[in-house]
């Protein structure tokens, strides 16, 4: 009977090596994913949270829009109520997922409820158009607590995703009716 040889050795040490290094290989890819799941998820979320802010600031026009009928006014009422149900839906799960976004995102809903729930209460004591040229609204409401807080709100969205910490800090860009800047 012959001993043990160094090829022997080198042969179970290549295999164990092998195995060792798909492993490792293979939980590094899982967590590297499940990282970028989460990621996408939170992304995904901070999107949703800030069109029904958008879709808040919105209701003025709408509202300003509106047929002359009950049926308008309820339609839009119910509308109202569905955007309010969806930014506290919003602002729980951004406490769960961000917990230190969500502060800063409540600020946003706050600023929205406050300059555009000004604009709505306003909207609705304007008469409904009468004429297509009526569907013009002239001057448009002011967003400046809006933006302010959406920019805000973006750049905190940001840096709990990750994204921004490489990069020079960018203003968040101005929405349709946002005011020019200067």
């Amino acid at each position: 009977m012959t001993g043990w040889t160094a090829a022997q050795t080198a042969v179970i040490l290549v295999a164990v090596l092998a195995i060792f290094s798909a492993v490792v290989s293979a939980s590094l890819a899982y967590t590297l994913n499940q990282l970028a799941v989460r990621r996408d998820r939170r992304a995904t979320a901070f999107a949703e949270a800030l069109a029904a802010v958008e879709d808040f600031a919105e209701m003025p026009y709408r509202i300003r829009r509106r047929r002359d009928s009950p049926d308008a006014r309820h339609e839009l009422g119910e509308e109202l109520s569905r955007i309010q149900s969806r930014l506290a839906y919003h602002q729980a799960l951004i406490q769960v997922e961000a917990a230190a976004v969500a502060p800063i995102y409540a600020a946003l809903v706050r600023a929205a409820k406050v300059e555009a729930g000004g604009q709505i209460k306003d909207a609705w004591q304007k008469p409904a158009p009468a004429t297509d040229a009526e569907m013009n609204i002239a001057v448009r409401y002011p967003r400046d607590e809006i933006d302010a807080a959406r920019g805000t709100c973006v750049h905190a969205m940001r840096s709990a995703l990750g994204r921004g910490c490489f990069r020079a800090t960018q203003a968040a860009l101005p929405t349709a009716n946002s005011d020019p800047s200067p």
